[in-house]
C-alpha cells in the first residue's frame, strides 16, 4: 500500500512545527525548494531559511558556521551533491570540528529516475559511513521520518538523512516505537534473514511472502540506521537463521551489505548474499526498469535467499 504522505512534505512540515518551539532550527537549500517542499519553511520563517544556490560546498560551510553559534542547521540537496560534491567540507568543517549539522540527501539510488547517472547516488551512504561519528539514516516511509525527527533534532552531532522524496510504500503506523540505531523486526523466520532499508523493505516483505509459499521461513529486519548499526540484531538474526541477504538501493561496496558483513564476519560468520548495485553507474529510467537492470527486484531477493540457504 502506498503511503498517503510524501516523505519530503512530512519532513518539511515537521521541521516547521519544531522550529515554532526551537529558534535554533534553520534550513539551507541548494536551490531545490520545490523538489524538497522546503518552501513551507521559507514561508513560515523567511529569516531562518537560506537558498544558497547551486553551491553545496558553500552551503556546508555556512551550516558549520551557524552551528558554532548554537543553531541546528538542516541542509538540503540531491544526494550526490549533498555528499560526494562537498565531502571535504563535511569531513573537516562539520565532522572533524564536532559540529551539529543535519544533512538531507534526496532521490537515493534508482529513485533519481529521469535525472540519470549524474544525479543517481549509489555511493552516498558509503561516503558518509566512512566519516567518523557520522550517523547515517534512511527512513522507510513518512511515519518513520516523522517519528525519527525528534531524535535527529536532539542528537548532539552530525546526521545524514538519505531521503526518498515522494510517496513510499506504507510500512508503519503511529504505533511505531522508533530509535536511531535500533533495527526493527517486521517478520520472524527460521531459514534466512532479509535485512533491508528504504524502498527495499517492501520488496523484502514481498520476497518473504513468495518464499513462504515454497516452505521457506524468512525473517525480515529493517535496518534504517546504517551507522551506528544494530550489531546485536544482526548477530541474533545470524545465529537464529544461519543465512542473511542484505537488500539495498545502493552500491554493495561500502553500503548496507558491507556494514552487515563487517558485523557478521567478526561475530557470527554465516552465508551472506548482497542484493544491491554491483559496481555500476546510474542511468536514465523508471524505478521499475532500473530495478530490473541493477538486480533490485523481489525476484532477485528470492533468488539470493535460496542461494544463501544452500550454502549453509
Amino acid at each position: 500500500m502506498t503511503d498517503e504522505r510524501e516523505i519530503r512534505q512530512t519532513l518539511a512540515s515537521a521541521l516547521v512545527e519544531y522550529a515554532k518551539k526551537d529558534d535554533r532550527i534553520v534550513v539551507l537549500d541548494a536551490d531545490l525548494m520545490s523538489c524538497h517542499a522546503t518552501k513551507v519553511f521559507k514561508q513560515e520563517f523567511p529569516d531562518r531559511f537560506f537558498n544558497v544556490g547551486i553551491a553545496e560546498a558553500n552551503m556546508i560551510g555556512m551550516a558549520a558556521g551557524m552551528s558554532t553559534f548554537g543553531k541546528i542547521p538542516f541542509t538540503y540537496s540531491f544526494a550526490p551533491f549533498a555528499t560526494r560534491r562537498c565531502f571535504d567540507q563535511i569531513f573537516i568543517s562539520v565532522a572533524y570540528a564536532g559540529l551539529n549539522v543535519k544533512m538531507v540527501g534526496s532521490e537515493p539510488g534508482v529513485a533519481a529516475e529521469a535525472n540519470g547517472g549524474t544525479h543517481m547516488p549509489f555511493e552516498d551512504m558509503a561516503i558518509m559511513r566512512s566519516i567518523p561519528k557520522m550517523v547515517c539514516f534512511e527512513p522507510t516511509d513518512a511515519t518513520m521520518m516523522e517519528k525519527a525527527l525528534d531524535e535527529i533534532v536532539n542528537y548532539p552531532s552530525a546526521v545524514y538523512i538519505r531521503m526518498f522524496r515522494k510517496k513510499a510504500a506504507k510500512i508503519y503506523d503511529d504505533t511505531l516505537d522508533f530509535k536511531l540505531g535500533k533495527a526493527i523486526e517486521l517478520r520472524d523466520g527460521n531459514d534466512v534473514t532479509l535485512i533491508a532499508s528504504g524502498i527495499m523493505v517492501e520488496r523484502a516483505l514481498q520476497a518473504a511472502d513468495l518464499l513462504k509459499e515454497e516452505g521457506i521461513s524468512a525473517k525480515v529486519v529493517n535496518i534504517h540506521t546504517w551507522k551506528p548499526i544494530d550489531k546485536a540484531a544482526i548477530v541474533s538474526a545470524a545465529k537464529k537463521t544461519g543465512a542473511i541477504v542484505t537488500c539495498e538501493n545502493h552500491n554493495v561496496f561500502g553500503g548496507l551489505g558491507s556494514a552487515v558483513s563487517e558485523v557478521v564476519v567478526e561475530n557470527c560468520p554465516v552465508p551472506l548474499k548482497m542484493v544491491g548495485v554491483k559496481d555500476q553507474f546510474g542511468q536514465v529510467g523508471k524505478n521499475a526498469y532500473l530495478s530490473e537492470v541493477y538486480g533490485l527486484t523481489t525476484a532477485d531477493i528470492v533468488s539470493a535467499a535460496k542461494e544463501a540457504i544452500s550454502r549453509k
